[in-house]
């Protein structure tokens, strides 16, 4: 849900007006409405952002420009030299005085490599075969273009050498970068810190007006409802001047998201795609259970479930640190515990097909959905249902929303296809299950398409001429046919991935199987390694696909038809 909110008006005497400041970022519950033009521009803000860039780029990359160049100076040099050693290797513990000696004494001795069909012994003499080609030294160049001149630098072991001092010189790089971050990790975050101070205070002057021949200062903003009381008696006490009112449609109102512990965690999505504004419904709570389900049922492993858990864990008590997860481990350990549950519904655990293990309960299996439906996999229908579903909440949100915030009276299209859409489908279900005559469906039918017939040719629009909402009707039809369709057939997706993976695991279990044989011995070693290479590759395949797709599913199929548009600003008061 989306937090109420209060609309703030400040007047105060120039004088005291950066004092009030401090007071106002010590409460840090004011978020500052920003004017539409002209704080961008601002020059001393500009500066500042460019400098907080700076900062925030030297902590992104670890160390200042200087230190890095050296490292990868060196590092390109030992990547440099072996390859010269790779291709010095081939000619042998040369010396490359003894060379230089022989070319003094009027002997000067050439290197050559070329293809081994048109090698001539007359050339010189061979020195190596490798790969089909002759390294070979002469005391003159052949008469021929097949032949590429080598010259010889250094032999591989001198270049040996050389590769284990640079390997030193980068250890040393590398262990500057350390020390470096050490003694200025802290105190690069506090110039971050004070930075953001200053970028903040510098918007919050730009957002402010002079009146009464600039006497006095005003400054507008807004408070969560359940924070002004506090507030309040902080500008009372102080003899402030202030208004606060309810915020009006055309303000900028920002967004704070209020919602528990579970869908909490799916907030990030949310902000992926964009916060709601202040008028629109909070998706989040809609978008927690079915991102849940749809990742769970494209992962469709019970055991892969099980490894999301415990990575989960691990990430969440710091036991493995890897910065992209950072702050992810609650949100992974829901996805596992999801991924486990649903995974035991499709029968699958580590690939192995659940319905066919000899060792796994009968209760249990009796709840893994197998067979067919109407001639199609169970479990494919259940994804197109799921879909169906989907789309139709959506419909009934977008329907809900748009009538609170524009009125029954413009919204009798939207209702008219949902009445006509999801209407259809409860009808017709409940006809199913309750064996209702056919006389009785066929006419509650008629009955909902003349009612939503009317919303949505007739009354779209409503004051507006007849034929332009009989048009608007038929192009909203041709959209609505093309489009839901698409969308439903979207939803395959989930069964598709979730057997694809299933089978790949499979696949990994069958290969297992056939190198450890009927009487293993040392054939359990390739075993264990073709089993954890196959599934640890399939889980970060499926993890991928599976953190990928619902959102798209969510994004294209789910916001689209709930109308969402999440353009919103997100509130972040000015304070410490």
């Amino acid at each position: 849900m989306i937090t109420k909110m209060k609309k703030y008006t400040f007047l105060v005497f120039h004088k005291e007006y950066a004092a009030f400041l401090e007071q106002l970022r010590e409460a840090g519950v004011v978020h500052v409405s920003e004017k539409a033009e002209g704080v961008a521009d601002d020059p001393q803000l500009q500066r500042l952002i460019e400098q907080q860039k700076e900062v925030q780029r030297i902590v992104n990359q670890g160390a200042p420009d200087q230190l890095l160049h050296e490292r990868d100076e060196v590092k390109k040099k030992l990547d440099d030299t072996r390859r010269e050693m790779e291709r010095m290797a081939v000619w042998g513990a040369f010396d490359t005085q003894r060379i230089e000696a022989l070319r003094q004494s009027g002997y000067p001795l050439l290197f050559f490599v070329c293809p081994k069909e048109k090698f001539a012994e007359e050339w010189g003499v061979v020195v190596a075969e490798k790969d089909g080609r002759i390294y070979f030294a002469a005391l003159s160049a052949p008469e021929t273009d097949s032949c590429e001149p080598v010259m010889l630098t250094k032999s591989a072991v001198e270049l040996q050498k050389d590769v284990e001092a640079l390997q030193g010189l980068l250890a040393a790089a590398n262990a500057r970068i350390e020390a470096w971050q050490v003694a200025n990790k802290e105190a690069l975050e506090q110039q971050l810190r004070e930075a953001k101070q200053q970028i903040d205070w510098q918007r919050v002057m730009l957002n402010t007006d002079s009146v009464a021949d600039n006497a006095l200062c005003l400054l507008e903003g807004y408070c969560p409802e359940d924070r002004c009381g506090a507030l309040n008696s902080m500008l009372d006490a102080q003899h402030i001047y202030y208004q606060a009112v309810d915020p009006i449609v055309t303000d900028n109102t920002p967004t704070q998201l209020k919602n528990n512990g579970f869908a909490r965690l799916f907030e990030i999505f949310t902000g992926m795609y964009g916060w709601p504004t202040y008028g629109e419904f909070d998706p989040t709570p809609i978008l927690a259970p079915f991102y849940l389900l749809f990742f769970a049922m494209c992962m469709g492993d019970a055991g892969y479930g099980l490894v999301l858990i415990a990575f989960g864990l691990l990430t969440h008590y710091k036991k493995v640190s890897i910065s992209m997860f950072e702050g992810l481990g609650p949100i992974i350990t829901t996805l596992g515990v999801g991924t486990f549950v649903v995974g035991l519904f499709l029968g699958t655990f580590f690939g192995i097909p659940l319905l066919e293990a000899s060792w796994y309960p009968g209760a249990l299996k009796s709840i893994i959905i197998s067979g067919n439906i109407a001639g199609f996999d169970a479990q494919m229908v259940l994804a197109i249902g799921i879909g169906v579903f989907h789309i139709c909440l959506a419909m009934v949100v977008k329907a809900l929303c748009y009538t609170k915030r524009f009125g029954f009276r413009e919204t009798l299209s939207v209702w008219g296809w949902v009445l006509l859409i999801v209407g259809s489908i409860i009808v017709l279900a409940t006809s199913a299950l309750l064996h209702l005559p056919n006389e009785v469906t066929k006419w509650i039918i008629i009955c909902i398409a003349v009612v939503s017939a009317l919303g949505i040719y007739i009354f779209n629009k409503p004051g507006r001429n007849p034929l332009l909402n009989i048009g608007a009707g038929l192009w909203d039809t041709y959209n609505m046919a093309t489009g839901l369709l698409g969308d439903t057939l979207s939803y395959v997706r989930l069964y598709a991935l979730g057997l694809a993976g299933g089978m790949l695991g499979g696949a990994f279990n069958s290969i297992g199987l056939m190198v450890l044989g009927n009487h293993p011995t040392w054939q359990w070693i390739p075993f264990v390694l073709i089993l954890l290479f196959g599934h640890v590759l399939n889980i970060l395949m499926s993890s991928l696909g599976a953190f990928v797709h619902p959102l798209r599913l969510t994004f294209v199929e789910y916001f689209k038809n709930s109308g969402y548009e999440g353009k919103g600003v997100l509130y972040e008061p000015f304070a410490k």
